[in-house]
């Protein structure tokens, strides 16, 4: 079989494979984490999230919407040297992101059945 025709047939079982993931993928909200950062993200946003008073008097004096925690628990950066990957029951992560042009850093508490926010503060340049 020549070159030309072996290119030929994996190009077509790769279209095959590629047309029948989006087929059945579409619509399911599929998320592929490899990384750490995107592993630690999908787990603390996989649970039952819960405020502390601090964050909690934010959300109501509406300082801070719960969208915007959201976001950074979304497209976070976690700083896994100044968190506490290894503290039991509790697991602690200190996650920056972006609000409004504004550096912000989240302390999440992460334990088995629920994840809390402990506390907002906003960085200074």
């Amino acid at each position: 079989m020549s070159f030309l025709k072996k290119i030929g047939f994996y190009l077509i079982g790769l279209s095959i494979g590629i047309v029948f993931l989006t087929f059945f993928l579409k619509g399911k909200n599929t998320e592929i984490c490899y990384f750490p950062t995107c592993r630690v993200l999908k787990d603390i946003r996989s649970k039952d999230l819960n405020y502390s008073p601090q964050v909690q008097e934010l959300l109501n004096n509406n300082v801070l919407k719960s969208e915007q925690i959201d976001l950074i628990l979304r497209n976070g950066d976690i700083d896994f040297g100044r968190s506490e990957t290894e503290s039991k029951p509790c697991k602690s992560y200190i996650i920056e992101g972006d609000i409004n042009e504004k550096a912000i850093e989240l302390v999440v508490k992460s334990c088995d059945g629920y994840a809390e926010i402990v506390s907002v503060t906003e960085l200074q340049d």
